[in-house]
């Protein structure tokens, strides 16, 4: 097992020749600063387990080199020392994270003591945030469903890159829960208890949507009757996420590189520069390398952005995780609607698993969501899935010679199926009532249900015949070691 690392920052020779000596001689390996720049260079070098501060040092004060230290890592421990005139500062320094203060002259023990509380305290912290990580049901993540090998990898690359500051870019279709991956960056991080904050990056005007990251002081502009806090000063000490980070003007861009850089900024119609220790995470469905090529993206941006990057897989090439997703959106909108449901079909799953998913997982939750609220039953069935899953893909696109069937070019198959999604359709827009369906296409409500009963659309009653309720799903079933529900 490696020493523990100490960092002494004094400015008083004889104070760090003391406290090497103390410290050397209980096994812990010191090193020494004299000045708040030399101990912040220290620690660009080589991390450290704990820091020893002066209050009072020459230049760059004590507080000044804690909030230095906080921003850089805000789970490391550090004691002040203060002579009897600056208590007030030092209390200060402990709301500001430091961990204690001694006072000058001190014993010895006291010192000891004190470090090794602080040293325990900070090994519970990592521990309680590793034991988060790994006692999760299997398949889940902070949020995060899926066994299957690419969502394992993210996982992994997750659990690396989450205690660290570093920004994160996250690349993946629309769908695929970008949001939710840096959420989990988030919560597995020491900025956990701390704001996650999300701008809609591609929804605002470049004018507006600066307005809301940086604020604005009272007369910026017509309408400012009053000043204004930013997203980045409310995510302070937190994580600024920003969602389809490809959309901001180049102009917002340019702001947004010198935040991340200097980690400072200006409100609109002020002259105060404003501090921030915020962690930038941000997602896009674009290639960026692209946009960068066609000059819509700034080059230096997307590096300062791209240091890790998480590629999210869309959900067609991750189907083994479809049964796991599936009953994990049951369970939430059964409960959220108060509804007796617990699974589907066999059929409607394999229809479900079959389906490529050009939506991926919010299309899948959205299929979901509506099976529960529309299932006559306990399970939903292939009837109460939307038409785009249910049809068979032969009959959504052209048909070939080579296909072998007479089936698919029927004109009648193919005016019956676009009478089914019609039908679909307008139960969806009268909110399952059939008479506000039937009003809706120009028929009479008796015929738009024999319409129903022609296409199978009535969902099943009781009294099904055996061999259909044993093709039934349960709602907790076992899974087989590919994920699939049998």
């Amino acid at each position: 097992m490696s020493l523990p690392k100490v960092l002494v920052v004094d400015d008083e020779e004889v104070m760090r020749d003391v406290l090497g000596s103390v410290l050397g001689g209980e096994g812990y390996a010191v090193r020494f600063a004299a000045t708040g720049p030399d101990a912040l260079a220290e620690l660009k070098e080589q991390p450290v387990d704990a820091v020893i501060l002066d209050l009072m040092l020459p230049g760059m004060s004590g507080l000044e080199v804690l909030d230095e230290l906080k921003r850089a890592d805000a789970d490391l421990p550090v004691i002040m020392l203060t002579a009897q005139a600056s208590i007030e500062t030092a209390i200060s320094a402990m709301k500001k994270g430091a961990f204690d203060y001694l006072t000058k002259p001190f014993k010895h023990d006291e010192l000891l003591i004190l470090l090794k509380k602080a040293l325990a305290q900070s090994d519970l912290v990592d521990e309680n945030r590793s034991l988060k990580l790994a006692i999760r049901p299997q398949g889940h993540f902070l949020g995060l469903v899926g066994k299957s090998p690419k969502m394992e990898q993210v996982y992994a690359l997750v659990q690396q890159a989450g205690p660290a500051r570093t920004t994160v870019l996250v690349n993946g279709e629309s769908g695929t829960g970008k949001e939710l991956v840096a959420k989990a960056l988030h919560m597995s991080s020491p900025r956990a208890e701390k704001p996650f904050i999300v701008v809609n990056s591609g929804s605002l005007p470049h004018e507006l949507l600066e307005s809301n990251l940086f604020g604005h002081v009272k007369g910026a502009f017509t309408g400012a009757f009053y000043s204004k806090k930013g997203l980045f000063e409310l995510a302070d000490k937190g994580t600024l996420f920003f969602d389809e980070i490809g959309n901001v003007s180049m102009e917002t861009q340019a702001k947004l590189l010198r935040v991340i850089q200097e980690r400072e900024f200006m409100r609109l119609g002020g002259t105060d520069i404003v501090k921030v220790d915020v962690r930038i995470i941000a997602a896009t469905n674009i290639d960026l390398r692209r946009a960068v090529a066609d000059g819509r993206f700034r080059e230096d941006l997307f590096y300062r952005l791209n240091v890790i990057s998480v590629d999210l897989p869309p959900l067609r090439t991750r189907k083994e995780d479809i049964p796991a997703l599936v009953q994990h959106f049951v369970s939430k909108y059964a409960k959220d609607n108060g509804r007796s449901v617990r699974g589907f079909t066999r059929a409607a799953l394999e229809r479900i698993i079959d389906f490529d998913w050009p939506g991926n997982v919010r299309e899948l939750e959205n299929a979901v969501e509506r099976g529960v609220v529309l299932a006559a039953g306990d399970l939903i069935d292939e009837t109460e899935l939307p038409p785009q899953v249910r049809m068979p893909q032969s009959s959504t696109g052209p048909a070939t010679a080579e296909s072998g069937s007479a089936e698919i070019f029927s004109l009648k198959r193919a005016a019956a199926d676009f009478e089914q999604r019609m039908i679909v359709v307008a139960l969806e827009a009268a909110r399952g009532i059939q008479k506000d369906a039937a009003r809706i296409l120009g028929v009479k409500p008796t015929t738009l249900n024999e319409m129903l009963k022609r296409h199978r659309m009535i969902a099943p009653r009781k009294g099904r015949p055996a061999e259909e309720a044993e093709d039934l799903i349960e709602g907790e079933e076992s899974e087989d070691t590919d994920g699939r529900t049998h």
